[in-house]
């Protein structure tokens, strides 16, 4: 029986939040109905694929990279940390490994050796679909935790994503420890603020 697995990720545009990704592995012909990339599903949807993709995957794993690390790394190099650390978490090799995008991240040696990268592979790639639905899912739970802790910025719906009403937030409220300030729009409601962020 062939394995093979996908690598994706979810926040790389916003303004605020850390990235995630997530590998997935999938026997070969194994179809989870309707996993898709997840940008196309509504997040109900979504949360209920995501439990059926954790229970019919040969087996799975998450990475995450801080906004700390974004702002140091960039936000290329920390997603691609993200990467890395969800590979690490898999305990089984498949026989190939699709990563989406066009750079592949530094990997374990058992994983390097049956990676590639592809671009838009989460619209023709079942295992990358599924690992970009499990990205997104964990990315949306923790900024509805953030959203708690920081209610006036409304990261429950936008999810950090620079959105006019959260850009309206921020010049107004300032800049929480939640946000990148390697991002422009950050830094500008941080001048405008001074030093000091929203506590």
């Amino acid at each position: 029986m062939k394995l093979y697995g996908g690598i994706d990720e979810a926040g790389r545009g916003p303004l605020a939040g850390p990235v995630v990704a997530a590998i997935v592995v999938l026997r070969e012909g194994c179809r989870i109905e309707g996993v898709r990339d997840s940008k196309t599903l509504s997040p109900r949807r979504r949360e209920t694929l995501a439990l059926r993709i954790r229970e019919e995957a040969c087996g799975w794993g998450l990475g995450i990279a801080t906004v700390t690390e974004i702002d140091e790394l960039n936000i290329l190099r920390a997603t691609l940390l993200a990467m890395r650390r969800a590979s690490e978490v898999l305990t089984l090799i498949p026989d190939t490994l699709i990563i989406d995008g066009t750079i592949c991240p530094v990997l374990p040696d058992s994983l390097a050796a049956v990676a590639s990268t592809r671009v838009r592979a989460d619209a023709t790639c079942p295992a990358v679909a599924a690992a970009s639905i499990l990205a997104k899912v964990e990315r949306d739970r923790i900024m509805d935790e953030l959203h708690r802790q920081y209610p006036d910025y409304g990261f429950d719906r936008h999810r950090g994503y620079p959105t006019v009403a959260h850009k309206a937030a921020l010049l107004r409220w300032g800049v929480t420890p939640e946000h990148r300030l390697s991002f422009a729009p950050v830094r500008a409601a941080r001048q405008l603020h001074g030093a000091s962020n929203a506590a």
